[in-house]
């Protein structure tokens, strides 16, 4: 398993000739791992972590293989990823790690090192099993790897048919997954939990039964239907889906993009003293969404809602493993906006926040 590696890393020094121990797996995951963290398209990234898939299983093959000069003949093993993998075998820092780490590997922003090294885990996180890029288990062992004691796996709920959203039966699958990923992890005292992220309908209601949202740890509701619905039924719909007992985040709650391959969007408008006022009635966080491309609330609204005394989480809503590293700027708006730690409760323990994400 590799490691994630910050700023003062001396990998961060090495040139492409300096002797590598991280192996071929490892460094064709930490070059996937910096791709996704500096926002790279994403099939940029595809080949270094299918090619880290193919030769895991194969362990000393893989050394022969370089030897031999018959690396290519495996399906899915092209030029770069192969040149990776032949520096990995022979003790060298593949150029393309080396370039990375000295372009990409340091600090994402200025600031917020304090709030991110209170964070005790992560709120929101996709997989491949709705319309994430990397299996379960990889963001599990990058959670570790960046130091989270928890993840909570929130893959969409099926009204999002765009996103591969996840019905009764496939969502019972994936408890079981994560179960099954807990147990192989055993007690080193990581846990993943099970989440999702339910889709408010236009009533307010919750895309999901009761019966299912009871069998999760943490849910947060989001809105994606209909975001330039009037401000009255707007503000209906989030206060309803705040009072559901089950919603435990309301999720980046103006739906804005101000940036990215996706282009820009508007926020939603809606009562923030209506909306705001629910979410400290109830105990529902109001998530600081740390995706660059939405910054979600705007900074006037996040000042609004300090001022009302309520909960936040600070959430990556990675959608890759890289991404998961996103947090930070969102620890950088909670540092400069003054948010008390102990109000954001992803610095709690994990047996503190079940407790309060129970219903």
């Amino acid at each position: 398993m590799w490691e994630v590696r910050g700023a003062e890393d001396e990998m961060s020094d090495q040139t492409p000739e300096e002797a590598y121990s991280g192996g071929p797996v490892g460094a064709l995951r930490r070059i996937a791992f910096l791709l996704e963290r500096s926002r790279a398209e994403t099939y940029k990234v595809k080949a270094f972590r299918a090619a880290a898939d193919i030769i895991l299983p194969l362990g000393d093959e893989v050394s022969e293989r370089v030897r031999q000069g018959t690396l290519r003949d495996l399906a899915g093993i092209g030029a770069s990823t192969a040149e990776v993998i032949e520096a990995a075998v022979e003790g060298r820092t593949p150029d393309r790690l080396a370039r990375l780490e000295r372009e990409t590997a340091g600090p994402l922003v200025q600031g917020g090192e304090e709030v991110r090294s209170r964070l005790r885990g992560d709120l929101h996180s996709h997989s491949d099993w709705s319309d994430g890029g990397s299996p379960i288990e990889e963001m599990a062992f990058t959670a570790i790897e960046l130091g989270h004691d928890y993840l909570v796996l929130t893959d969409h709920s099926p009204r999002l048919k765009v996103a591969n959203g996840l019905s009764v039966a496939r969502l019972t699958r994936q408890l079981g997954v994560v179960e099954a990923v807990n147990e192989h992890l055993g007690s080193g005292g990581f846990r993943l939990l099970k989440g999702i992220e339910v889709d408010i309908l236009d009533d307010g209601s919750l895309d999901k039964t009761d019966e299912m949202l009871a069998r999760l740890d943490v849910r947060v509701a989001s809105v994606h239907s209909k975001l330039a619905m009037d401000k009255a039924p707007m503000t209906r719909r989030m206060v309803a889906a705040v009072q559901n007992p089950f919603a435990n985040v309301l999720g980046h709650c103006t739906g804005r993009l101000v940036t990215g391959n996706r282009g820009t969007r508007g926020q939603s408008e809606f009562d923030a003293e209506q909306v705001f006022g629910a979410c400290a009635e109830t105990g529902t966080a109001v998530e600081i969404n740390s995706r660059p491309e939405r910054r979600d609330p705007p900074t006037k609204l996040l000042q609004q809602a300090i001022d009302m005394g309520f909960l936040f989480s600070i959430d990556s809503d990675a959608h890759a493993p890289g991404q998961l590293d996103f947090q930070v700027y969102g620890c950088e708006r909670a540092e400069e906006l003054g948010i008390d730690p102990d109000r954001i409760v992803n610095t709690w323990p994990v047996d503190k926040l079940l407790e309060w994400a129970a219903p």
